[in-house]
This record gives C-alpha cells, sequence and structure tokens, in this order.
C-alpha cells in the first residue's frame, strides 16, 4: 500500500511516496510534483507483487528515511536506550536529507548541516551549544555507522569526516567535607525515605543519574558487594564495587524490597517505572544549604575522592565507565599531587 507525504523545502513542495506490502521492506522515493509521485506508487506497488521491483533495486541507493525507519525496526527493540537517547536528533536529521541518498550525500552538506545546527533558534530562543550540536553528530554517526558496518549500504561513515565543534571544559563542582556532612545530614533527616540511600549510593560507586534509579535486583549481588550494569551510557556492561556503608544499606533494603517489581526503587505510582528522584533531591540541597550543586556533581566528588584515595586515571575511568582518559584529565591534578606526597614520604625516609 501506497501513502504520499506532502513537504515544503526552500518554499516549494515536494512528494516522498513511502510503498509498504506485507513480506517486503519499504521503499521511498520523492518527487517535484504529485502527479509523478502518484505514478512511480502505482508501478512501484505493481511490480512488488509481481516479484520484480526487488530483483532490479537490490543495489539501488537508500534515502536517509529508509536507514531511519530500519533503525527503528531491527536495532532499537534490542538498544531501547538509543532510541530515547536519540530520537529528537534523528528526526532533525530526517527532516532536512530524509529523502536524500545516504551515497550521495556529501561531506560539505553534512558540515553545512552542522553549521546550521549551531546557528538555528531552538524552541527555548537560544542557539544549541557546541556540545550539543556534537550530539546531534553522535546520533547520525551512530546511523550511519550500523548502515555501514552491518548492512553494507553505504561504504564509510561520512560523519567521522565532519570536524566537531570545539566544547569548553566540562564544568567540575565537588562536594566540600563541610557540604558532605551538610548534605547527608539533611538526607539522612528527609521525608523521602531512599533520598540518603540514592546519595550514599551516588558518592560511594559515581554512578549516574539513571544507573542509581533504575536499579534492579537481579542485577545486585549482595552476596558480593557487587552491582552489574548492562545498560549504560556507552553502551558497555560495568561493574560496580557495593561495599561499606553503600553494602549495609543495601542490605537492609532488600529486606523491605516491594515484591510486585524488580526494580530497588520503583514509583509509588507505577512499580514498572523508577521513582523520580528530582524533586527531593532538590529539597535536600537547599535544606543542606549547597549552592550551585546538581546530581551530577555527585559523580564529580566520587571521582575525587577516588583521587585523593591513590586511584589512577585508569581506574577512576574504569569505575566511573569511560571508555578514555580524556574526561578523567580534570582529575589529574588530584592524582599529582597523592603522586607527590607518596613521592615526598619516599625521600623523607631515606633520606631524613
Amino acid at each position: 500500500m501506497a501513502s504520499i507525504q506532502t513537504r515544503q523545502k526552500n518554499g516549494r513542495p515536494s512528494y516522498t511516496v513511502k510503498v509498504r506490502l506485507k513480506g517486503y521492506p519499504s521503499v521511498f522515493a520523492t518527487f517535484e510534483r504529485l502527479t509523478d509521485a502518484r505514478r512511480w506508487a502505482s508501478k512501484t506497488e505493481t511490480e512488488m507483487r509481481e516479484g520484480r521491483y526487488f530483483q532490479k533495486s537490490k543495489t539501488s541507493d537508500h534515502t536517509f528515511s529508509q536507514v531511519l525507519e530500519r533503525f527503528y525496526q531491527d536495532i532499537v527493540p534490542n538498544k531501547p536506550n538509543l532510541s530515547k537517547q536519540y530520537k529528537q536528533q534523528l528526526e532533525w536529521w530526517n527532516s532536512e536529507i530524509g529523502d536524500i541518498s545516504i551515497r550521495e550525500l556529501k561531506i560539505s552538506k553534512l558540515c553545512e548541516l552542522r553549521d546550521q545546527l549551531a546557528s538555528e533558534i531552538t524552541n527555548r530562543g537560544m542557539k544549541r551549544t557546541p556540545a550539543t550540536v556534537n550530539r546531534y553528530l553522535a546520533a547520525a554517526s551512530s546511523l550511519f555507522g550500523i548502515a555501514f558496518k552491518e548492512w553494507g549500504w553505504i561504504d564509510e561513515n561520512p560523519i567521522l569526516k565532519v570536524k566537531k565543534l570545539k566544547e569548553p571544559r566540562g564544568r567540575v563542582r565537588m562536594l566540600s567535607d563541610t557540604e558532605r556532612s551538610r548534605l547527608l545530614e539533611a538526607s539522612l533527616n528527609d521525608k523521602n525515605p531512599d533520598i540518603y540511600l540514592i546519595i550514599v549510593l551516588a558518592l560511594s560507586t559515581g554512578a549516574r543519574r539513571m544507573e542509581i534509579w533504575s536499579l534492579v535486583w537481579t542485577n545486585i549481588d549482595l552476596e558480593r558487594g557487587m552491582i552489574i550494569l548492562h545498560e549504560t551510557k556507552n553502551d558497555d556492561r560495568r561493574s560496580l564495587p557495593l561495599q561499606s556503608h553503600a553494602h549495609k544499606l543495601m542490605q537492609e533494603r532488600y529486606k523491605i524490597r516491594r515484591t510486585d517489581t524488580d526494580l530497588v526503587f520503583p514509583s509509588s505510582k507505577n512499580p514498572f517505572v523508577p521513582f523520580d528522584f528530582r524533586v527531593p533531591f532538590q529539597r535536600v540541597i537547599q535544606n543542606a544549604f549547597i549552592e550551585d550543586f546538581r546530581f551530577h556533581d555527585l559523580r564529580h566528588s566520587a571521582a575525587s575522592y577516588l583521587a585523593m584515595s591513590g586511584a589512577t586515571l585508569s581506574e577512576i575511568a574504569a569505575v566511573l565507565g569511560h571508555k578514555t582518559l580524556s574526561m578523567v584529565k580534570r582529575y589529574s591534578h588530584i592524582t599529582d599531587q597523592h603522586t607527590s606526597n607518596v613521592v615526598k614520604k619516599m625521600n623523607m625516609q631515606i633520606f631524613e
């Protein structure tokens, strides 16, 4: 069955035809005239029913829209986080190059779109930051990468040749010792019974917000003191040691766990949805008189504690789940200070 979608581009209409037939992948084509679109749709449907269309089009080009549709059909069901992470960005790319063959996309065009992303005014009335533009590029790169590596629809991933925008150095906000004490006390006395454990887990493991909020009991080994994260931001399996105070708290939590869900922190309204701790966290921050602090900063604090305890940059990266050391170099001054103290202690022992 064929459907025709009308679009406006540069003030002129275009007609994108989508032909779907049970048992066959969908096919697309775009025309400037409606009559041509209808004629192609009718001809294509006939050839598909007679088994002639795909014999002659096995090596034909695929548009970005076709790549995106197959991505949603074949990839997203197995990796739902990709859809959550990239949906908005991919839809933007589809609105700009949906009807263009991915084999015909030139680097100059992709660079032009990168610059367009950076200059556009969003619904919030602001331009996108370099970091946001780079996330749009990452979304497109993921799609092109699959079309290249898994489907053989293109000979390379063209996004890899598009230079990313330079991002400012990431913010690093860490708790001072007094702030940490106030935060733990405020969370322990808060009316939400779980916010204290949430903060303890963040500070002791360095896990990301949703990695903690979405924890399930089947991924927690209390006997070994280990949390296994099967779905992470980097799509890698990661293990988090569950030690000391956090381990004891989780053992107590397990005794009073809900039996109608596997979630450690389920929503009160829906046991299959994680609880949203944004409001309790902001309340605790205010009650602890801590300014300019976000939940993600607990992760920075955990990394700084590791550095001060003598962990190397590679060890910190392993705990945080970073694939490269570039993200943890912000803590290098702390590890350098620790190394300096170790050498100083050694010199004092042998020379004084």
